[in-house]
């Protein structure tokens, strides 16, 4: 794997190596632990929208993006609509 240099003050670099050595890491192996936990905008996106798909098929609602951006609580919403397909279901079986 090809590595490249990152240019820091000395004072963070020791600030680095100290965390570092803290995990028993390199600073490297500290900075691609960083970068590998935050995800760019643009995979925060990609993954937005594939989890909105997947909220979409398994409650069966067509909420559309909009909807999803208005909503206040959208998990509370989610939790409010199974519920309610819940209790649908079991008075049809009644």
């Amino acid at each position: 794997m090809a590595s490249t240099t990152i240019q820091v003050t000395r004072e963070t670099r020791d600030h680095l190596a100290e965390l570092a050595k803290e995990q028993g890491k390199t600073i490297g192996q500290l900075v691609e632990a960083l970068a590998a936990s935050r995800p760019t905008a643009a995979q925060s996106a990609e993954r937005l929208a594939a989890d909105r798909e997947a909220v979409r098929g398994v409650i069966g609602v067509a909420l559309d993006d909009e909807e999803f951006e208005q909503a206040p609580d959208v998990l509370g919403n989610i939790y409010r609509i199974a519920a309610e397909k819940v209790r649908a279901a079991r008075s049809d079986v009644a």
